[in-house]
């Protein structure tokens, strides 16, 4: 093993720890280089792991095929290990740390074997942010450390970044070890759902993951570190780590805002972020479309930071259409995984737009067409790409300050009662509003369909620790800076049907329109109405020039649903029920002042 390229003792420590225990045939200290990501991909190529795209087409992209046994985010098998269940919380899986920790170094005892164990050092957010972690992330999948490459600063820059320096460490193996002669497998992983863990220590601020090769379970530095992790270190520290998108949107005489939005998943968040607005003269920049690091600046307004360095975007439904930014962004430099491959050598997947291919090669690897009666891509299907690619990339896009915040934003897949656009009384109104995020099922797999399922922040798979206590912090911020500096609070749904079940909103770039009035409100200058749950846009105050909807659809998208909203005050007030003592009082608050306001309605 050649020397590590740094002095930090308590780094090499670990890894040499983790290497006895784990036993791989050899230890790559990775430097993030572009010899480095193409030495990798030929290894997946040769592996069978990769299949290199038509250069012509897709210039530096390939294509992966999972197992079909891992192909997303295991809610079921992802744990926060605090120090007690009442700490973790309700809506978070939990076991006792010290006997997670034995089960896990069982488990982790010779797991490498055969294979290289590689040291992944990276950096979320820009390095030498005020907000930025370094984590170090140790695995043996080659396919981790080249989309990490994508999605983090990673290698020798994050490495001389943290010199001596602390730094989070989070472990990773897809638990295939490789017998001497055996065949590897094009996609190593733990084939049974209930031998996969993902686990969280927020008290030593530690991630162990085993058994899946796939997304946020393998790739440490998303979903595990920029919000499980992150948003127990930002309570302790007085920020947010949050699952927003930033935009940017100027109006034609130039002024800017910086909006941060939350929403459950299936809701737009990376069309948003990188809308095109209908509204001449207008334009949408993007700073980040997953999520946000928020503090507090020395001029008291909110400055947030996309800690991320590249886009990890569901592929189904990405179109022309529904976001040619995106779809501009993966042209180029992108791995995907899990969608069809044409004959062309081109990627494919349902809802891309234009006719389906005659025939393909499916997500598992069989020849499809179309009417088989199967799906060509998964629906999880993704692409990771670089944020640099993005055509709407905002230039603050990398400030190691951040941007400052004028709004935020929530919302959910709503078809009633929720109008199209509100704004929050107050700062704690406001959080009361993204308390009650939440959709409503359109699945199968879900559940049953049309069943609400509360989502606070669209937090609920990523908070390290009690829902309640994360609201409490929410509601903190206001004591920790001038209330005049902090961002307005509005709610949106862009998902209202009518009562025969056609969207009234067209959505897509036309939510430009709900944008310019909310930065209109920003600035002083939007006409707004008080209704009993929040300020509602006049019947003129939203720019509806050259669209076409009816007055009729219009009114029943800024509609008060009285009797509806007495049921949805209900149904927050059952959610409320299970975060306990947790819950802040300030929030009960609100609920009640919401059932005044609707009884005198």
């Amino acid at each position: 093993m050649t020397a590590p390229p740094t002095t930090n003792k308590k780094l090499i420590a670990w890894v040499n720890d983790i290497a006895a225990l784990a036993t791989p045939a050899s230890v790559h200290w990775c430097d993030g280089s572009d010899k480095e990501y193409h030495a990798l991909c030929d290894l997946m190529v040769s592996h069978g792991t990769f299949t290199r795209l038509n250069e012509k087409l897709r210039p530096g992209c390939y294509l992966a095929r999972s197992h079909a046994s891992d192909v997303a985010r295991v809610e079921d098998r992802t744990y926060i290990c605090a120090k007690s269940k009442e700490e973790a919380g309700p809506t978070n899986n939990w076991t006792e740390p010290t006997e997670m920790r034995a089960k896990l170094r069982a488990m982790f005892k010779g797991c490498m074997k055969g294979r290289t164990l590689y040291v992944i050092p990276f950096s979320m957010g820009p390095i030498g942010s005020p907000v930025a972690k370094i984590g170090v992330e140790i695995t043996d999948s080659p396919y981790v450390v080249v989309n990490m490459r994508i999605m983090t600063r990673m290698g020798a820059a994050a490495l001389n970044a943290l010199g001596d320096g602390d730094f989070i460490p989070c472990v990773h193996s897809v638990g295939a070890p490789l017998e001497p002669g055996r065949q590897d497998a094009p996609w190593p992983c733990e084939p049974d759902p209930a031998k996969k863990y993902i686990v969280h220590f927020p008290d030593t601020r530690e991630i162990w993951s085993y058994g899946s090769g796939y997304g946020g379970n393998a790739l440490l530095g998303k979903k595990c570190l920029a919000l499980r992790i992150a948003s127990v270190a930002a309570r302790a520290e007085g920020w947010l780590a949050e699952h927003m998108l930033i935009l940017a949107l100027t109006s034609p005489k130039g002024e800017k805002h910086y909006i941060c939005a939350a929403f459950p998943s299936a809701c737009g968040k990376t069309n948003l972020a990188m809308m095109q607005p209908a509204l001449p003269g207008w334009t949408v920049r993007c700073v980040g479309d997953d999520i946000a690091w928020i503090r507090i600046g020395a001029d008291g307004r909110l400055y947030a930071v996309n800690p991320e360095h590249g886009f990890f975007g569901v592929a189904p439904g990405t179109s022309a259409q529904s976001n040619f930014n995106a779809m501009e962004t993966i042209r180029r430099n992108t791995i995907f995984t899990n969608v069809a491959l044409t004959p062309e050598g081109d990627v494919w997947w349902e809802d891309m737009g234009g006719p389906a291919p005659a025939k393909a090669i499916d997500w598992e690897g069989n020849e499809w067409t179309p009417g088989c009666g199967r799906k060509a891509a998964h629906p999880n299907a993704r692409f990771t790409a670089p944020a640099a690619q993005c055509p709407v990339i905002d230039p603050e896009w990398e400030s190691p300050e951040g941007v400052p915040v004028s709004a935020f934003l929530f919302g959910g897949r709503r078809p009633g009662t929720i109008p199209l656009v509100s704004e929050a009384f107050s700062w704690e109104h406001g959080v009361f509003m993204g308390s009650a995020a939440g959709s409503e099922t359109t699945t199968a797999a879900l559940g049953k369909a049309g069943v609400l399922r509360r989502d606070p922040f669209a937090m609920l798979p990523f908070c390290g620790y009690h829902m309640g206590d994360y609201l409490a912090h929410w509601i903190s911020i206001a004591s920790r800076t001038d209330r005049a500096k902090l961002p307005k609070v509005f709610f949106v749904n862009w998902f209202r049907k009518s009562t025969e079940g056609k969207w009234l909103w067209p959505g897509y770039g036309d939510n430009s329109r709900v944008l310019k009035w909310i930065c209109e409100r920003v600035a002083g200058t939007g006409k707004a109405v008080k209704t009993p749950i929040g300020n509602l846009p006049t019947p003129d105050a939203l720019d509806l020039s050259g669209l076409d909807v009816s007055e009729e659809d219009m009114r029943q998208l800024l509609a008060i649903d009285v009797e509806g909203w007495k049921r949805e005050a209900d149904n927050i007030g059952s959610y409320y029920d299970t975060l306990g003592s947790h819950l802040p009082a300030a929030l009960r608050a609100e609920l009640e002042q919401l059932r005044q306001r609707l009884a005198t309605a």
